[in-house]
Formats: C-alpha cells, sequence, structure tokens
C-alpha cells in the first residue's frame, strides 16, 4: 500500500509521466559537465600553470562548441528521430572531462574539453524532443526535466572538489561516474518514448500547426535578456555578496547557492503553474517579479540581499522550461531547431555581455555593473508583451476501422 502511494505521488508530481524521472536523472547526468568545465579551472591554473587567458580558452571552448553547435543538432533532429544521440553524447559528455585532466600539454587537453562541449550539444535537442514526447506535454513534467539540469549544474562544483580535490588531475576519469549512468537510464526513457509514440500512432497522428517565425524570434530575445541577468550575477554575486553583506567569501558562497537552489525551485514551480495558466501569462509574470528582484540584489544592503537573491531566482527559472516548449509550439515542425536555440545559442549570446560587464567594473563599481541587469527582464517582458499563446496540435482522428485507445 505504502509502495503505491509513493507510486501515485511521484506520477502526479512529474505529470502523471513516469519516464519523466530517468530523463531527469540523465539530465542531470549530463548537464555536471557544463558545471565541471569551470570548476576544473582552479586545478589547471594549479599544477599546470595555466595563465588566466590559457583558462579562459579552456571554458570557452566548451561552452561556445555547446551553445552554437546545438542549433546544428536541432536542425539534424528536425529531419529524424536519432533515440541513439542519448547514450552517445551522454557518453562523449563524460569522457572528454574524465580524460580532460590525463593529458599534460595544452591543446589535448582542450580538445578533450571540445570533445565534452560536443556531447552536450548533441544532448540537449535530443532530450528536449524526448521529454516532450515523452511528457505528453505536460508542463509540469517539463519543469522536471528542466530541474534535474539544474540540479547537475549546481552539484558540479562539489563532485570535482571531492574528487579532484583530494587526488588532483590525475582523478579525472572517476568523473565518468555519472556519464556511465546517465546512459543506464537512457533505456528506460527510450522504452517510454517508443510506448507513447505507439499510443499516439494508434489515437491518430497529430496535426502539426503553422510556424510563428516572428514569435519565436521575440521569444528567443526574451531568452537573451534572461540569459545576460543569469550569468551576470552568477560571474559577479558572490563578489557582490561580500561587500555588501560584509561575511566575506562564506557570504559570497551562500549567494551562489541560493541562487541555484532557487532556480531548482522555479524550474519545478513553473510546470505547476503552465498546468493552471497560460505559458506567456507566467512568464510575463514571472519577469515582471524579477525586475523588482533584481533591484533589490543590486541596491538592498545586508543578509537580506539573500532573500531577493532568491526571488530572482525564481522569477528566472519560473520561465525556463516553459520557454522550451512555447519555442517548439511556436516552431512546430523544426521543435529540434528550436530547442537548439532556446537551450543552447540564446545562451551563447546572452553569456557574451559577461566580459562587458567585468570591464564597466573595473572601471567603475561592481554594484554599477550590476545595475543594468535590473533592466533585462524589462526587456524580456516587453518581447513577451504581445506575443499569445500558440496552438498546440491536436490529435487527428483515428483512423476508419480502428477504435482509439480508452483513456
Amino acid at each position: 500500500m505504502r509502495r503505491t502511494t509513493l507510486l501515485s505521488r511521484t506520477r502526479w508530481l512529474t505529470g502523471r509521466t513516469p519516464g519523466v524521472v530517468p530523463l531527469s536523472v540523465g539530465h542531470a547526468c549530463v548537464d555536471v559537465y557544463q558545471g565541471a568545465v569551470a570548476s576544473l579551472v582552479p586545478f589547471f591554473v594549479a599544477e599546470r600553470g595555466y595563465g588566466y587567458a590559457a583558462a579562459s580558452g579552456i571554458v570557452l571552448a566548451a561552452s561556445l562548441l555547446s551553445s552554437v553547435a546545438q542549433p546544428v543538432f536541432g536542425l539534424l533532429t528536425d529531419r529524424r528521430a536519432l533515440p541513439w544521440l542519448l547514450p552517445l553524447s551522454t557518453f562523449l559528455a563524460g569522457a572528454g572531462i574524465a580524460l580532460s585532466g590525463l593529458p599534460g600539454a595544452y591543446l589535448p587537453t582542450l580538445l578533450c574539453v571540445a570533445v565534452s562541449g560536443l556531447g552536450i550539444a548533441a544532448y540537449h535537442p535530443e532530450s528536449a524532443r524526448t521529454a516532450r514526447q515523452v511528457s505528453g506535454g505536460s508542463h509540469r513534467a517539463m519543469g522536471w526535466f528542466a530541474l534535474g539540469g539544474n540540479l547537475g549544474f549546481a552539484a558540479a562544483p562539489l563532485l570535482v572538489a571531492v574528487v579532484v580535490g583530494t587526488g588532483g588531475l590525475g582523478l579525472t576519469p572517476l568523473l565518468a561516474a555519472p556519464a556511465l549512468l546517465g546512459c543506464a537510464l537512457c533505456r528506460p526513457v527510450l522504452r517510454a518514448a517508443r510506448t507513447r509514440r505507439a499510443t499516439e500512432v494508434a489515437g491518430g497522428t497529430a496535426e502539426a500547426g503553422r510556424d510563428d517565425v516572428p514569435a519565436f524570434v521575440r521569444l528567443s530575445l526574451a531568452v537573451v535578456c534572461r540569459s545576460v541577468v543569469f550569468v551576470g550575477l552568477s560571474t559577479f554575486v558572490s563578489l557582490y555578496a561580500a561587500q555588501r553583506t560584509g561575511g566575506g567569501t562564506a557570504a559570497g558562497t551562500a549567494a551562489l547557492c541560493v541562487l541555484y537552489l532557487g532556480g531548482a525551485v522555479g524550474s519545478v514551480l513553473g510546470g505547476a503553474l503552465a498546468d493552471r495558466f497560460s505559458r506567456v501569462t507566467v512568464c510575463r509574470w514571472s519577469y515582471l517579479v524579477a525586475v523588482g528582484a533584481v533591484a533589490g540584489v543590486v541596491y538592498v544592503p545586508g543578509p537580506a540581499l539573500l532573500v531577493f537573491l532568491a526571488l530572482t531566482s525564481a522569477g528566472l527559472y519560473v520561465p525556463f522550461s516553459l520557454q522550451v516548449t512555447l519555442g517548439q509550439d511556436y516552431l512546430p515542425s523544426r521543435m529540434g531547431t528550436a530547442s537548439g536555440v532556446t537551450l543552447g545559442l540564446t545562451v551563447s549570446v546572452g553569456g557574451l555581455a559577461g566580459p562587458l560587464l567585468g570591464a564597466l567594473a573595473d572601471a567603475t563599481s561592481l554594484r554599477w555593473a550590476l545595475t543594468p541587469l535590473i533592466a533585462m527582464p524589462a526587456l524580456a517582458w516587453l518581447c513577451l508583451r504581445t506575443l499569445s499563446e500558440p496552438a498546440v496540435p491536436r490529435p487527428a482522428p483515428a483512423p476508419v476501422g480502428r477504435a482509439a485507445p480508452r483513456r
């Protein structure tokens, strides 16, 4: 009885789509390698004497290749389903990081990190398409899928500190463990996808809607604005919190934890809210909340800064998974491309603001550098202000002579 109750609660939390649970965990197993690259940089600097330029080149090799290549893989998955990409890309993401600590020369290390970035790029468009299929369009389930990636990214510093911090770069092969788990979880995910596909075929193929490219472009601009805020805060909020609270490095670490944990809560909350209200409405209100929350982070002194930081993180992450499904519904004939752009390309474009904020901070102060971030959620709201909820494809009538499956 207790096991049945737990299973029913799990299905309710994830939108009654149990296949999303292994997919969410697999998403975490891949995204841990996105956070691992930056976490490994201090060890490359300490053990190999890399300068700041060389260290930033390693981060750039992973992040830029991952973000720019995702739309390319999206185009491929639009032409045909590529389920084998899930285990292969998971393996590549882990293998690149696992091998990055072994070669002593810079170029082989750069190549290993680039391979990991390529695996991450290949994973996300196909996984987002599979998550949409497995979830049957449930916003709550897509929120749990996004949550997995957030938790994986946030767990990376701890994983690297435990493994590499205790034994040096020679122990990076141990970092392959999440990838092995992710590969194993691909089997139940693909089984759930086949089951869902068979059900859809039995009930009639869904009628795809028309692409709304202008709406998709405006949505993408909103995602860019969101990315600018998140990249700026994740880069400088630890230093800023240490200054504003007087708590030193402990306050900075606490600020980063709040930023990441607030994102985890926001991802799940966004899916739940979208089941009651339209996705566009939820995104608009979230960005309005984020405007005031970012202003509080920048100008409110003392520990209260952490409260506004939690609101900022939730406000930025409530729309996260909703924007992915909105992009897919604005481009129903190119869902892979839509996923690659909203999950990858727009993030890298937003990340380009990081060096500009750093230069402004050097010329003025951290507060002045972070002040422009207040306007970014407002610009995102403006991009979404006149957008309408896209029409979700409806199932076609069941073929003549074949009964539709009971629900």
